[in-house]
């Protein structure tokens, strides 16, 4: 008589069904608030203690807006890191770099300049266009943070502007010379679409579908992962850029806007017309952690809708984690 097949021959035991019944009920979460927008949503979470990711066109690109900025940070920290760099020097405030908004009146004054810790805390709690720039300046253009995003072996993410060259194509814009306020004024002047995608906050299509300073949500996860793991910049270093993320000023409605009080929660946001995005990672009460990125592009129902899809995504992902052993104990 022939002998039983052995169990391997049937293929790997079914997961449980209580486990398969979570991960469908979160995944349909997902679905569920992509309908409050007219536009495509990207939800993707990884759990960074046991590398499970669950997702939601999670291998689409889309634009990271000031989402970009997690990237520019980690090239900096690891010129810090090889010394290269010092968090205490002084970067001089160049004209030449300033955009609009936020300390945009201070590259005016001759010979202004703040430190590089100061610089990155403008660049990720309060999304500071012109501090970023300063900054992608110094790490040696665009080019050079994508170069270090591929070096860490991150694939999905691509930088390849710098602030004000990103927010000149989000408006559909290529000025070969002159200041950023005059051009954009002088295109607002011309152009009155402009200035009504400004004020309805409607999506700029062919920004949308530029494959330039883009990512995938599973991409931007892995960036983030790659620091929560302490693989890509040294302890004081990583330590440093997730208590400035911790300390974000945007997106307060984003995230974290339903999350039990008080959760832990490191993130960047980024905004532009028709675009909302939210990437940080988070912590649970019993200290397991988990990344999350949640992008909105193409909506014209305004940045509350997209709001509330990233408050949503994040509440339940926290509470797919959150109970996560009893969901294995079947």
């Amino acid at each position: 008589m022939a002998p039983l097949p052995s169990a391997d021959a049937f293929g790997p035991p079914p997961k449980p069904l209580i486990q398969q019944t979570a991960e469908a009920h979160l995944l349909a979460q997902f679905d569920r608030f992509a309908t409050l927008t007219d536009g495509a949503v990207g939800i993707s979470i990884l759990d960074l203690q046991t590398g499970e990711v669950q997702s939601r066109n999670g291998d689409t690109l889309f634009p990271m807006a000031s989402a970009y900025k997690v990237a520019v940070a980690g090239k900096i920290f690891s010129m810090i890191d090889a010394g290269a760099l010092r968090i205490d020097d002084k970067l001089a405030l160049d004209p030449a770099l300033s955009s609009e908004g936020g300390i945009a009146w201070m590259f005016s004054r001759p010979g202004a300049s703040l430190t590089v810790e100061k610089l990155m805390e403008l660049m990720l709690t309060r999304s500071d266009n012109n501090a970023t720039d300063v900054l992608v300046n110094r790490a040696g253009g665009p080019q050079a943070v994508n170069a270090w995003v591929n070096a860490i072996g991150v694939r999905g993410l691509r930088v390849d502007s710098d602030t004000a060259h990103l927010l000149y194509r989000a408006m559909g814009l290529n000025p070969s010379s002159g200041g950023f306020r005059q051009n954009v004024d002088a295109a607002r002047r011309a152009d009155a679409t402009i200035q009504q995608r400004d004020v309805r906050d409607l999506p700029y299509l062919p920004f949308a579908l530029d494959p330039r300073d883009t990512a995938t949500p599973q991409a931007m996860n892995q960036l983030l992962a790659a620091y929560a793991s302490g693989r890509v910049l040294k302890p004081d270093s990583t330590q440093r850029l997730f208590t400035i993320m911790a300390h974000c000023q945007t997106g307060k409605a984003r995230l974290a806007g339903m999350l039990p009080p008080n959760t832990p929660i490191a993130h960047k946001t980024g905004s532009l017309n028709g675009i909302g995005n939210d990437v940080g990672i988070i912590a649970l009460p019993d200290g397991r952690r988990f990344a999350i990125t949640v992008f909105v592009m193409k909506d014209s129902k305004g940045h509350q809708s997209r709001d509330r899809i990233m408050a949503e995504a994040a509440r339940a992902a926290y509470d797919y984690f959150l109970f996560a052993p009893k969901r294995h104990a079947a």
